[in-house]
């Protein structure tokens, strides 16, 4: 291409020279060293007055060192009066920060973002983002490209009888993207959520009974005909005693947090003589006026179905793997965390127990949660999880997916649930980026349960690890970004790239 001058940064010359190969053009030369203190020195080596520039840089394992290779790169093309200068990022560097995770936290991507436009970027083309709303941080065009269409063809083209196969979400951040690929493919999908186990000696009190004077809404029954009042509170305005309450019933949790009734004893908290103050009346439904106003089909609607129940399978998790339902249990999940019933201030405070866990700044779940994080809370060895898998995978291959393979432990554990829990044939884990920290491959290449591990060439994959993998697959993301790079030059719609071409 007439005009356009391609540089590579240190961390991913081979797929440079693929994109190049692609173009039909050479690689531009620049000089690329470091002084003995560690400060880089970039010297381009080629005019590149009034030309389109590409700079290629990707993450690394030295990645503080590739970004500011990149920006003293970006900043010298400037420097000798580039027209227009893009980044090619063929993965984005600290792309997992992008929110608060506290209150004193850096929203680091946001950082990098303004560091890219004050060195002189403006154009910005990358891959799957790791939160898509990141295009927001940069004051120039971003080109988000998807190797969803490259992923869903090796699928077509290398699975057996995938037309038969389930999505999985490793994770409920990861829905939307697992979501989008088995659209593509025309496929089921299904989800895997971890929760901490709570103690199976937790006091029914707390959970279902609230203090006294707490007014409880009627509960309405369409189904069975019946107004049932949670209140306890009898005709004539003042609350029931203990020998009246003796024969309810109350909703406490198990030690897997499902809901059981038990018979209720005496309680110790009132005495048979006390009586509060009358309460103010309540309305009560009428049964009759709400029943009528639900016609038959929102009747059957409302029965009761169990026909999807089968889809939903419970394991037991310890240290990051699947162990049998008689495996004893580690320290925090047997626990005595009963409290006696009398303890007024443990009864008050006790939706506590159930509080969500803290997440980033903004009232959810962190989507973009590091790996690393969720590795460590599974390996924990002191506490034991339930996993969920939600979704028939019986007999069938399943494609974990996710953006990124960076920590084993998530994976394993998956892969594990859908094979020992689901009774899946085949477990294929698929992502773009193959970031591959410390042990993570030799340890997926280890696990019995996972038959194929498919990523790109986004992130530079060392030898050594890559020579031992057998079950490792590397998808070439060379022509979409050469594709993306020529249709940047000539200003042509990127809209094609986003399509699923069909074999």
């Amino acid at each position: 291409m007439r005009g356009t001058l391609i540089f590579a940064g240190s961390s991913c010359p081979d797929i440079t020279d693929k994109i190049c190969q692609n173009l039909g053009m050479a690689r531009a030369d620049a000089e690329l060293t470091q002084f003995s203190n560690g400060e880089t020195s970039v010297r381009i080596l080629t005019s590149v007055r009034e030309k389109d520039v590409f700079v290629v840089q990707s993450g690394s394992p030295k990645i503080n060192d590739t970004i500011m290779e990149l920006l003293i790169m970006i900043s010298a093309c400037k420097g000798g009066s580039a027209n227009k200068i893009t980044a090619v990022l063929p993965y984005f560097p600290y792309s997992r920060q992008s929110k608060k995770k506290s209150h004193r936290g850096a929203i680091t991507a946001r950082m990098l973002a303004n560091l890219l436009g004050v060195a002189g970027v403006k154009h910005v083309v990358t891959v799957d983002l790791h939160a898509s709303q990141m295009q927001g941080f940069f004051k120039c065009p971003v080109d988000n490209l998807h190797a969803e269409p490259l992923i869903a063809r090796w699928i077509r083209r290398n699975v057996a009888r995938w037309q038969e196969a389930v999505v999985v979400s490793k994770n409920a951040g990861g829905t939307k993207r697992v979501t989008s690929l088995a659209d593509a493919l025309k496929l089921n999908f299904g989800m895997v959520t971890t929760d901490k186990k709570r103690g199976p000696s937790m006091s029914a009190s707390m959970i279902a009974y609230p203090l006294d004077g707490i007014e409880r809404q009627p509960v309405l029954d369409p189904i069975s005909n019946q107004v049932r009042n949670n209140s306890s509170e009898p005709e004539n305005g003042y609350p029931a005693t203990d020998s009246g309450r003796s024969q309810d019933s109350r909703t406490a949790a198990d030690a897997q947090g499902s809901p059981r009734m038990r018979a209720n004893g005496t309680h110790s908290r009132n005495s048979a003589n006390h009586k509060s103050p009358p309460k103010r009346s309540q309305t009560t439904l009428s049964q009759s006026s709400v029943i009528d106003e639900l016609d038959e089909e929102e009747a059957d609607a409302l029965e009761y179905n169990d026909q999807r129940a089968h889809e939903v399978t419970h394991g037991r998790l310890v240290q990051g793997h699947i162990v049998p339902d008689d495996f004893p249990s580690p320290a925090t999940s047997v626990a005595d965390t009963s409290v006696p019933d009398d303890d007024l201030m443990t009864m008050s405070h006790a939706s506590s127990f159930f509080a969500p866990q803290p997440h980033a700044l903004g009232g959810s779940g962190d989507v973009g949660a590091s790996s690393d994080e969720e590795d460590d809370i599974l390996k924990d060895p002191k506490v034991e999880h339930t996993i969920t898998l939600v979704g028939d995978v019986k007999g069938r291959s399943v494609f974990i997916v996710d953006d990124m393979i960076d920590k084993p432990g998530s994976w394993i554990a998956a892969a594990e649930t859908v094979v020992k829990r689901g009774r899946a044939s085949k477990v294929y884990c698929i992502a773009t980026h193959g970031v591959f920290g410390g042990d993570c491959l030799e340890q997926m290449q280890a696990c019995d349960c996972i038959d194929t591990i498919v990523v790109t060439n986004s992130y530079p994959i060392p030898e050594h690890k890559s020579r031992n993998a057998s079950k490792l697959v590397v998808l070439d993301l060379s022509f979409l970004l050469a594709e993306a790079i020529r249709r940047n030059h000539y200003g042509e719609s990127m809209s094609p790239l986003f399509q699923h071409l069909m074999d």
